[in-house]
């Protein structure tokens, strides 16, 4: 384009294509040095102007350098040398435009990449705390659970040596099975419910007849995921509430269903008295900690909740699956 437009202008095929390759040979090598400079040198918003001020220096050079190439190739072509001194305005504007942009793009590419790397860190670094909250919250359940049975084991080695023996070796094989899922955030239902009925175990040695316990689960369902140890301190949570305040049997309800594969639907239920409920007090930490758990993990305040109908309390657990 550059040599045919000097052509229809009058100048010879020779000249118009090396007027051509001068302009545009030097203009590649100015690219190439903004490169250069803008891979190692990022200026910030607030040294923006010093950019376009870096843009029309490098025009200004490039068109003298063009110009007195020009001149000296072609010094006796009269009309040329003519042409050339009035097209000096135009070649400084097409130099300062196609720098300013070139630049700006380059510019404009580089600050893209590094707000991806500053968004990839950030997210590593969520993740990084988000799981470090996980762990801590996972480690901060199993004591609150092996203090309550180490308390049960100490009160039965006394009067019932036998039952405080079962009960230490169901304790070791529960930990023992918690530390192999240690690394995992999440597992099969299948798995949790073994870990479940090993929980259960320990709690009826503490409490005897008096804790049954009825497990209802969709067979479909036992292939889904869930946060590991999710179901333990929820029952713990409904022994707690459902038997403490009693001396008769209390029945403790696991339900799971699913949905279509797409979400999986856990209930808890255990008796409930609103005039007793008080003055057991406790922190509630087994279900705020599954609550954060479950907001940290799927990103949603909604998927546990609670209901309490007919002295009947009942926690359902929404799980999204993938």
């Amino acid at each position: 384009m550059h040599t045919y437009l000097l052509m229809d202008f009058g100048v010879q095929f020779r000249i118009a294509l090396v007027d051509s390759l001068i302009t545009h040979v030097i203009f590649a090598i100015t690219s190439f040095i903004v490169f250069i400079t803008l891979k190692y040198y990022q200026p910030s918003h607030e040294n923006f102007f010093y950019l376009r001020i870096w843009a029309i220096l490098l025009a200004i050079a490039n068109t003298a350098i063009i110009v007195s190439s020009l001149q000296y190739l072609f010094s006796l072509d009269e009309s040329y040398q003519h042409l050339l001194e009035k097209s000096i305005p135009l070649r400084f504007c097409y130099q300062v435009l196609m720098v300013a942009t070139i630049t700006l793009l380059q510019w404009l590419g580089n600050y893209i990449l590094e707000q991806r790397s500053v968004d990839v860190r950030k997210q590593e670094t969520e993740r990084f705390a988000k799981e470090a909250e996980l762990y801590n919250l996972r480690q901060q359940l199993q004591p609150h659970f092996l203090f309550n049975s180490l308390n049960s084991i100490s009160a039965l080695a006394g009067s019932k040596p036998e039952q405080a023996r079962v009960m230490i070796q169901q304790l070791s094989e529960f930990l023992r099975h918690t530390l192999r899922k240690d690394e995992q955030q999440l597992i099969s239902l299948k798995e949790e419910l073994y870990q479940l009925d090993l929980y259960l175990q320990i709690e009826k040695v503490r409490f005897g007849n008096r804790l049954l316990s009825s497990i209802s689960i969709d067979k479909n369902c036992e292939h889904l995921l869930l946060p590991v140890l999710v179901l333990q301190p929820l029952v713990e949570n409904a022994i707690k509430f459902g038997l403490y305040d009693t001396l008769g049997e209390v029945e403790i309800l696991v339900k799971a269903t699913c949905k279509e594969g797409k979400q999986l639907q856990i209930e808890i239920s255990n008796p409930f008295d609103p005039e007793t409920h008080n003055q057991n007090g406790g922190t509630g930490f087994g279900l705020d900690s599954i609550k954060r758990r479950m907001y940290l993990l799927y990103a949603s305040n909604d998927l546990v909740q609670t209901e309490i109908k007919e002295k009947q309390f009942t926690v359902r657990v929404n799980i999204p699956q993938q």
